[in-house]
């Protein structure tokens, strides 16, 4: 990615020491590129799988209408007080940033850890298998079982290729960005023309919507698995705050980013699942991808972590100079979403997952005090982290707020 150097003085310099020289990221995101990025982002193969898990865990489609509008409100909150955040804590990273800032590195650094070795790994291989599957189709025509290296081969040149275009530039990045945003949000359009057309032409399954909250579900756990899987479509929401130091003016486009790539995406979802209804019968509606699962109930904890520095911050520091503020019962609504996602369907729907997960997110303590805290490090792994920064050109050292 490009990187210039550049005297500090301004917002948002990496590892930045006072009276000294440090590296700063160019700002080269503008205000419909930050827009083409968050929607870009939410919208992704997963609006494609995550219609049936929501109706199948909440069981009628007026429920499953709901449990979405619930998912596009909650994301325009969350994403509401991490514009705050930004601006208390100026640094690109998002919640990683802001849990390293205010709490400390060991939760921090179990942030990162399960997302860069569970989460953001299945999540990418997930969509790019997705991608290949799609692709390789048109190949393979009355081939119901194409042949795995195919995909996988297709998957990992993905991968590759959209690795290449973000380290050589994050202006060709961008760009990329914003025209994949373009693409995908005419695809939905498709999507809804569709539905429309086949609802004028009286072939539509309307039946579906004469009973909309019939047989709807009153098991808390079930509605929190059936947020998991909205809320998995709506991955994303937070990801212009992983490059706020990039952004143009981030102080005011973040805000009017999230203002217009949310209610956008929001109304498109809304519109796709009912055209989804419309085409398809009951039978029809199976259930989908249990990576929704494993990254809802992760991904919530993070979350209500991160929130948890918003509330901390409106309590100790309250003379911090904030461009920007939510209303404070935004962020404790989000707490308490945050609270019942996570324990919700551990204690009304229990399964096996949850338990792994939660084993594999206790083993990063003593990585954590083994690695980090006592510096028990291999002179290979610190040879290999020196390497990463200066190809990186990442700054190694982060202060806390004051």
């Amino acid at each position: 990615m490009e990187r210039s150097q550049e005297r500090n003085g301004g917002e948002g310099v990496a590892g930045r020491e006072p009276g000294g020289e440090g590296l700063r990221l160019r700002r080269e995101i503008g205000l419909w590129s930050a827009v083409s990025l968050m929607a870009g982002c939410m919208i992704g193969s997963g609006v494609f799988m995550s219609p049936q898990g929501v109706l199948v865990y909440m069981g009628s489609p007026g429920a499953s209408l709901v449990v979405w509008a619930g998912c596009g409100l909650l994301a325009m909150m969350g994403a509401l007080c991490y514009a705050e955040l930004s601006a208390l804590v100026p640094k690109s990273g998002g919640e990683y940033a802001y849990i390293l800032q205010i709490f400390g590195s060991l939760p921090a650094f179990l942030v990162i850890y399960t997302f860069v070795l569970l989460v953001r790994p299945a999540a990418i291989a997930a969509v790019s298998l997705s991608f290949a599957e799609y692709a390789v189709t048109p190949f393979y025509p009355g081939c119901s079982l194409m042949p795995q290296a195919v995909l996988k081969g297709v998957a990992a040149s993905c991968i590759l290729l959209l690795m290449l275009v973000n380290c050589w530039s994050s202006r060709l990045a961008t760009m990329l960005v914003n025209v994949c945003a373009v693409a995908k949000v005419f695809s939905l359009l498709v999507i809804v023309v569709g539905g429309a057309v086949v609802l004028g032409q009286g072939r539509g399954h309307t039946e579906t919507f004469l009973l909309a909250f019939h047989n709807t579900t009153q098991q808390a756990g079930r509605i929190g698995m059936a947020f998991y899987q909205g809320m998995w479509s709506f991955d994303g929401w937070n990801n212009v705050n992983y490059v706020v130091e990039e952004l143009k003016n981030p102080k005011q486009n973040l805000v009017w980013a999230v203002m217009i790539a949310i209610p956008l995406v929001t109304s498109l979802y809304l519109l796709v699942n009912i055209s989804y209804l419309l085409v398809l019968s009951p039978n029809e509606i199976l259930s989908s991808d249990a990576m929704a699962v494993s990254w809802g109930f992760l991904g919530w904890i993070t979350y209500g972590t991160t929130i948890g520095c918003l509330l901390y911050l409106r309590i100790k520091k309250k003379n911090l100079p904030r461009p920007y503020k939510v209303p404070t019962i935004i962020p404790v609504i989000m707490l308490l979403a945050s609270l019942y996602l996570v324990l919700a369907p551990i204690i009304d729907h229990p399964q096996i997952e949850f338990l792994y997960i939660f084993l594999f997110l206790l083993s990063g303590i003593p990585v954590y005090f083994l690695f980090v805290y006592f510096q028990c490090q291999p002179r290979c792994l610190q040879m290999a982290t020196l390497y990463l920064q200066l190809l990186l050109e990442v700054a190694p050292t982060t202060k806390n707020v004051d």
